[in-house]
């Protein structure tokens, strides 16, 4: 049997592309392994299966034996947890129809608003206490080459907060 590694990057909300990633690889013939560092993707050579992966932001440890147990019951293998996620395995063959993790668009906006909770907040407070008051100095202090370098990161990150901003919108509606 063979192995293989790919490098794939997701953003936090991407969750849905992640998943389709993993159900494509596994109809080539290549199972999920595990996911590593960033963004690298184990996979290793099996038959090719139509399997559904499913992910769900989960970071609290109390409790974990329990939550594992409950997706077990309903017929999802636990993978492993990375980055905050929990990965989850289902084959076609064994589905009553179209299955989910989550049953309803509530439970899917509620682990929508756990990780922007978890990741966007952090990434708030560094541009609201760092970015912009860094950026201010160095342009007082006509210091133009390390304003660019921070005028360019406050960019970087305003882009950011508007497809993440976006994304909550969709989400809600």
């Amino acid at each position: 049997m063979g192995t293989k590694k790919e490098f794939k990057y997701f953003t936090i909300f991407n969750h849905k592309k992640e998943e389709e990633y993993l159900r494509e690889m596994h109809k080539k013939g290549w199972r999920f392994i595990k996911v590593s560092g960033f963004g690298m993707y184990h996979f290793e050579r099996c038959e090719p299966e139509d399997i559904i992966y499913q992910l769900d932001y989960n970071t609290e440890n109390d409790g974990r034996e329990e939550y594992i147990k409950m997706y077990e019951d309903l017929g999802w293998q636990y993978i492993q947890d990375y980055a905050g996620y929990s990965y989850f395995k289902k084959p076609v063959s064994e589905m009553n129809g179209e299955e989910e993790i989550f049953s309803d668009d509530e439970s899917k906006n509620a682990m929508k608003e756990k990780v922007y909770k978890a990741r966007f907040t952090p990434l708030l407070v560094l541009f609201l206490a760092v970015l912009i008051p860094q950026f201010i100095i160095q342009l007082s202090l006509a210091n133009y080459t390390v304003a660019t370098f921070f005028g360019v990161v406050l960019v970087i990150y305003i882009i950011c907060f508007i497809f993440i901003g976006i994304d909550i919108l969709k989400s809600r509606k």
